[in-house]
């Protein structure tokens, strides 16, 4: 039984609409509908949040609606694996050239053009993927943002958030010209690749994204041997309650972590991954404008105190209010 089978069948159990659903998980019907229907597949679990709010909506057992995709998407891999890679849209393919280093514009077309969808190709477009969808992903939280954008293109939240959506489980093999003038034209100023060093370069657009740079290189690091992954963090991976939604690079990130004796557990690994996702750990500015607005705020309320005592003193100086000792 797939995923799109088990929420058909609850939904009739629960007696609801494929609209209470959308609204549970914040997106439109129609891609509810679509889904439900298998004109979209589904979603990635690692790159939506939507299974989540679906299957406390649904009320199924926690992670059952995550872990039924999870399998798919395990299946349909390994048949695309055994295909050969069909090329880019032409469309795509001239963006990703366009947005080159004007001095190697011409060289990169020659490369690409020597294979359908040859490894350069592919390595360049999923890293210009993997950083436009950083960004996304980083704004899918920020429900402001989504509305000023919901606006401006004449959209509801529901309908921004389903846009999004959408181009977060995109890969790769599928990335379409949509997805493309949506988002990797907007964000993606340029990007240059050193084919010695394998070395690359991503400049965004300083108006659209926090950062302005993304470097990507292969180090060569002398070391006493290959260094092997923590007993901890192998175990926290294999926990889906602690890492069920972790991305690749925050995957990446924690493997990275390096330690001396003590050797982390998989709640430390826990802990570590929501401190990389709170926004406040990595706030400069956020703390002394706090302070400064408590210190604001107590001096003010110190002024308006003093004043008060003041214009008590005047006015008990005056005769005519000075308490009557007879009474």
């Amino acid at each position: 039984m797939d995923v799109c089978m088990v929420i058909r069948q609850r939904l009739k159990e629960l007696g609801l609409e494929q609209r209470d659903l959308a609204m549970a998980a914040e997106v439109t019907e129609s891609y509810v509908s679509q889904l439900l229907s298998r004109k979209k597949a589904p979603p990635a679990a690692n790159r939506t949040d939507i299974y989540e709010k679906m299957n406390a909506f649904l009320k199924l057992p926690k992670g059952q609606l995550r872990a039924m995709v999870e399998a798919q998407h395990q299946e349909e891999w390994k048949k695309k694996l055994a295909d050969p890679p069909a090329p880019l849209y032409r469309e795509v393919r001239e963006l990703i050239i366009r947005k080159c280093h004007a001095e190697k514009q011409k060289l990169m077309r020659a490369i690409f053009e020597k294979q359908a969808f040859g490894e350069l190709e592919r390595l360049v477009t999923q890293k210009l993927l993997n950083v436009a969808k950083r960004i996304a992903r980083d704004e899918l939280e920020n429900e402001r943002w989504l509305r000023s954008m919901a606006k401006l293109r004449n959209q509801s939240y529901e309908e921004a958030r389903t846009v999004i959506l959408e181009f977060l489980d995109t890969d790769v093999f599928n990335v379409s010209t949509g997805h493309c003038n949506t988002f990797l034209a907007p964000l993606i100023e340029s990007w240059d690749f050193d084919l010695a060093t394998f070395e690359m370069e991503v400049r965004l657009n300083r108006l659209l994204s926090p950062v302005q740079e993304v470097h990507f290189q292969f180090v060569e690091r002398h070391g006493p041997g290959i260094s092997q992954t923590e007993p901890g963090l192998e175990e926290f991976m294999k926990l889906p309650d602690l890492s069920g939604d972790a991305t690749e690079e925050e995957i990446e990130f924690l493997r990275n972590l390096k330690f001396n004796r003590k050797r982390p557990n998989p709640l430390y690994y826990y802990r570590e991954l929501q401190n990389l996702r709170d926004p406040l750990n990595f706030s400069t500015r956020l703390l002394p404008r706090l302070r400064k607005r408590r210190d604001g705020a107590t001096a003010e309320k110190e002024r308006k105190l003093e004043s008060r005592k003041r214009a008590i003193r005047h006015w008990l100086k005056n005769p005519a209010n000075a308490p009557n000792q007879n009474n």
